[in-house]
């Protein structure tokens, strides 16, 4: 088993500020494990609401959840939307004895629902799947290659990692997203998304999908969005600054899951991944999400303008921006987009990740920075 130290103290660093914590995060991805550490899966604290047990003991919300105490694990609180209100009001009570971890997988709706009902008395943790820094670096060419859902990292071999994966994408289309109100056809989603897959860290065009799928730009928003609230894409959001030039204001998708990009992309080993034409885009996207949880990032963007200049990633750090390149390269460069992006934006930093075996500068403010260190002490470790 591996341990998840880092978000068993941030679960319990938050159940000490906070009557109500959400934690948020894809199917799989291993929210249920980490709160059994808190809370036995058989004890009257713990419910699964998909569990027909479970359900019926919350027939009566508030005279089931009064009378307890102690910690209360609700899992998959999105199938019951009618309880937020409930929470808030056991949570207002003086004397009610008792803390809530809820749990669950569909982050829009779950985060509005919880935002309105909830606001002043929760605190929102997402999880994803293993990150590099949990596993080490032994691990990165199968994390890359299988992603970080847990039971698609642990599996056996190559091909039945790949059946996982596949079962994950059957399952979540075609059972979880009816079962949370999603009346889109399981086919014409497996379309779309395996689509995204092609146009991995590009820059969205919602006209070029309206046209390939034959409904209008609305739609295939709300496509994008149905996949973005399931955690199973990142819109990464452009920055805007004051500067003269054009510059995109369309976000770049990302499939967030290494291992299920791949699985779209029909790659199912390491030398099929090392030939394949998205290599870069992939290097590209599994770089960004282990540096976003390496550095613990709540916000993240990325630049371009209409003139060709682009940073792949960047960084608030307090009132001021850090820059990340993805670059698999044996040797980085500065590049031309990389000294417009320190003049036009400013920037305290740029750090080149690469997959190399060795920190070194390039320039001023500019850093090779192998993705070994990142995991090990951070993009921008404190001088």
């Amino acid at each position: 088993m591996i341990e998840r130290r880092h978000w068993q103290q941030q679960v319990t660093q938050s159940l000490s500020r906070s009557k109500i914590v959400v934690l948020a995060g894809p199917r799989q991805c291993g929210k249920t494990t980490l709160a059994r550490q808190f809370v036995d899966e058989h004890s009257a604290n713990y419910f699964d609401l998909e569990d027909p047990l479970s359900l019926a003991r919350l027939d009566e919300p508030v005279t089931a959840l009064s009378a307890l105490a102690g910690l209360i694990v609700i899992d998959e609180v999105q199938l019951r939307p009618d309880l937020f209100p409930v929470l808030r009001v056991l949570a207002d009570r003086p004397d009610f004895k008792g803390q809530f971890l809820i749990l669950g997988s569909a982050s829009g709706q779950l985060l509005r629902q919880s935002s309105e009902s909830l606001a002043g008395r929760s605190e929102t943790l997402t999880l994803r799947g293993f990150d590099l820094q949990e596993l080490g670096l032994e691990a990165l060419q199968q994390h890359w290659l299988r992603g970080s859902f847990p039971l698609s990292f642990l599996a056996k071999n190559e091909a039945d990692s790949l059946i996982w994966r596949k079962s994950f994408i059957d399952s979540l289309l075609q059972r979880d997203f009816p079962m949370w109100g999603i009346r889109v056809a399981a086919t014409t989603l497996w379309r779309f998304w395996s689509m995204l897959s092609h146009y991995h860290a590009q820059i969205w065009n919602a006209a070029e999908f309206a046209r390939a799928m034959g409904v209008g730009e609305s739609t295939v928003r709300r496509y994008l969005d149905l996949l973005s609230d399931a955690f199973m894409v990142r819109q990464l959001q452009p920055w805007h600054a004051n500067i003269r030039k054009r510059q995109v204001k369309s976000p770049k998708v990302y499939i967030r899951d290494s291992g299920l990009l791949h699985q779209l992309l029909g790659i199912g080993d390491q030398s099929s991944l090392l030939t394949h034409p998205k290599l870069g885009a992939s290097w590209e996207g599994y770089v960004i999400e282990e540096v976003i949880a390496a550095e613990r990032a709540g916000e993240a963007y990325f630049w371009a303008t209409h003139q060709g200049a682009e940073i792949d990633l960047l960084l608030k750090h307090g009132n001021g921006l850090r820059g990340v390149e993805c670059k698999r390269t044996d040797a980085p460069k500065m590049t031309p987009s990389i000294r417009s992006a320190l003049e036009d934006l400013e920037l305290e930093s740029v750090a080149i990740v690469y997959p190399g075996n060795k920190r070194f500068r390039l320039a001023d403010k500019v850093e090779a920075v192998p993705l070994a260190a990142v995991v090990e002490e951070g993009v921008f470790p404190a001088r």
